[in-house]
C-alpha cells in the first residue's frame, strides 16, 4: 500500500507556451527593430489616429495574470483542445470551489479523537499556512480494554469511564464549534464482541460518532501523523506504536520528492495493558523472569516481521531510521532528559541512543510501584503499565539493533487532522493550471480592437 502524504505528486501542469502576439494596428510602418519608417505628413495623422495607446498595447501584447474571480466566470472557461463540455464544467466547479473554499478553510475547525485500549485523546485545531495550530486538547487514561483479553468483552466499568471522558470531548467540540471531524477507535473495539453496543451507547449519550478502524488504517494514520520527523537522508524507516492492546509495526520506504510508501505492516496483539494483565499483578513489580518472558513473548511476533521483510539485512546499510510513537517511548525520553515534568517540546523529535534506552528500561522495570509513581514523568496512572512498555521496546531493539531512535509525541490524531485538511485543499495541478491559463477576455479584447482599427 502507498501512503500519499501530499495533495498530489508534485508534477503539476506544464505552463502553456506563449502564442504569437496579435499584430497591433498602427505598427505596419515599423521595421524589425521597431524604428519608424519615414512617411508622408498626410499619413502621419491617420497612423496616429489608428495607433493604440500604450495601455492598449500592453493589454494586447502581454499576458495578464487572471484574478481568482475571473477564473470562475463561465465565459472565460473555454475548453482547450481535446476537452469536452463535461471537463469544462468540472473545471468551472473546481475553480469555484477553490474560491469559495479559501475563506471556508480559514474559518474551519477540525477535530480528531483517538480512542485506544488505554487512552482517550482529543485534538482540536485550525489550519495554518504550514500545517495546523492546536486550539484545544484533552487526554485521559480510561483503560477501555481492561479485561478484554479474558472474555473478549468491554466491561461495564471500562465503558462508563470512557463515556465520561467522551462527554468532556463532546463539550469541547461544541464549545469550539468544530466543523470537520473524524473520531476513531482502535484495538479494544476491534476485538471486543460488544463493541457495536458500545459505539451505539457513545452516540446516544455523547452524540459522538466513533469509527472503528482496521489495523492497516491505524498504521497509515500513525505514519501520516509523524512523517515530518523522518530524516531526509534515510532510505527506510521503521515506525512503531506501542499501544494498550497492540503494537503496530510499519516498514516505510522513503522516496524523496514523492509519496512515502508503506512496504509492510504488522499489528502485534500485545500492548501495555494486556501484556501487564498476563504477566503481572496490579500494584506489583514483575520479577526478572516474568520480565524476560514479556520480552520473549513479543519477540516471537517480531520474528515473523523479520522473516517477511529482512530488516536485519537492510540495517547493515545504515540508512534506516527507527521512529517510536507511544507513551512508553515519550516517558523514557523525558526521564533520559531529566525533565522535572513532562515537556512536549523537549520530547517530541528528540533522539535517544539504544544503549541508553536499554539501561533506562531495566532501571524502570526494577523500581517499586511507589518509586515509579513518584516520578513526575511517569505518575501513578502509568506506574504499572510502563514496565510492559519497556519490555516491548527492549524486544524491538534486541531484534533489530540500531544506534539510536527518534521519539515522536504525535501519531493517529495528527494523521487524522492532516488527512482532513488535505481533503479540503484543491489539487496542486488545479492551482497551477489556474495560474497558467490566460483569460479569454484578453483575446476577445484584442480581436475587437483589431477589427475596429481595420
Amino acid at each position: 500500500m502507498s501512503l500519499d502524504i501530499r495533495a498530489d505528486d508534485g508534477a503539476g501542469v506544464r505552463p502553456r507556451q506563449s502564442k504569437k502576439k496579435d499584430k497591433v494596428p498602427g505598427t505596419e510602418g515599423r521595421n524589425a527593430k521597431g524604428d519608424k519608417r519615414k512617411q508622408s505628413s498626410g499619413k502621419q495623422q491617420a497612423d496616429l489616429a489608428n495607433k493604440p495607446s500604450k495601455r492598449s498595447k500592453k493589454r494586447v501584447g502581454k499576458k495578464r495574470r487572471p484574478s481568482e474571480e475571473s477564473l470562475t466566470a463561465e465565459k472565460h472557461l473555454k475548453p482547450a483542445a481535446g476537452e469536452t463540455a463535461e471537463s469544462n464544467q468540472s473545471k468551472k466547479v473546481l475553480n469555484g470551489r477553490r474560491n469559495q473554499g479559501n475563506s471556508a478553510r480559514k474559518s474551519a475547525v477540525y477535530s480528531a479523537i483517538d480512542l485506544g485500549t488505554n487512552n482517550c485523546r482529543l485534538l482540536i485545531a485550525k489550519q495554518t499556512k504550514n500545517g495546523f495550530r492546536v486550539i484545544d486538547a484533552f487526554s485521559r487514561i480510561v483503560r477501555l480494554g481492561e479485561g478484554v483479553g479474558k472474555d473478549n468483552r468491554l466491561s461495564e466499568e471500562a465503558m462508563d469511564r470512557t463515556i465520561e471522558a467522551l462527554k468532556v470531548c463532546a463539550e469541547k467540540l461544541a464549545r469550539r464549534s468544530v466543523t470537520c471531524m473524524r473520531h476513531v477507535a482502535t484495538e479494544a473495539c476491534r476485538v471486543a464482541e460488544n463493541s457495536d453496543e458500545f459505539v451505539s451507547r457513545v452516540k446516544r449519550e455523547t452524540g459522538i460518532n466513533l469509527d472503528v478502524i482496521s489495523a492497516g488504517e491505524e498504521a497509515r494514520l500513525a505514519v501520516l501523523g509523524c512523517q515530518s520527523l523522518i530524516a531526509p537522508d534515510k532510505k527506510n524507516v521503521l515506525v512503531f506504536d506501542i499501544g494498550g492492546g497492540s503494537t503496530e509495526l510499519i516498514w516505510v520506504k522513503v522516496r524523496p520528492g514523492k509519496a512515502n510508501e508503506i512496504c509492510g505492516w504488522m499489528s502485534v496483539p500485545w500492548g501495555v495493558v494486556n501484556l501487564t494483565e498476563k504477566f503481572s499483578k496490579p500494584g506489583k513489580t514483575p520479577k526478572p523472569k516474568k520480565y524476560q518472558k514479556m520480552i520473549a513473548t513479543m519477540a516471537e511476533h517480531l520474528q515473523a516481521f523479520e522473516d517477511a521483510h529482512q530488516l536485519s539485512t537492510v540495517l547493515k546499510g545504515r540508512h534506516t531510521q527507527f521512529l517510536g510513537t507511544s507513551g512508553t517511548v515519550t516517558t523514557l525520553a523525558s526521564l533520559h532528559l531529566g525533565l522535572p515534568r513532562y515537556i512536549r517540546d523537549r520530547v517530541d523529535g528528540a533522539w535517544m541512543k539504544s544503549r541508553d534506552i536499554g539501561v533506562l528500561s531495566r532501571k524502570v522495570a526494577e523500581m517499586t510501584p511507589e518509586e515509579r509513581a513518584a516520578e513526575p514523568c511517569i505518575g501513578e496512572e502509568r506506574a504499572d503499565l510502563v514496565v510492559a512498555g519497556c519490555a516491548i521496546l527492549e524486544a524491538i531493539l534486541d531484534m533489530w539493533p540500531v544506534p539510536s531512535l527518534r521519539v515522536a509525541d504525535r501519531g493517529i490524531r495528527e494523521g487524522i487532522l492532516r488527512g482532513l485538511m488535505e481533503m479540503d485543499e484543491p489539487p496542486r495541478h488545479a492551482r497551477q493550471r489556474a495560474r497558467n491559463d490566460k483569460p479569454q477576455k484578453n483575446r476577445q479584447y484584442s480581436a475587437k480592437k483589431h477589427k475596429k482599427a481595420s
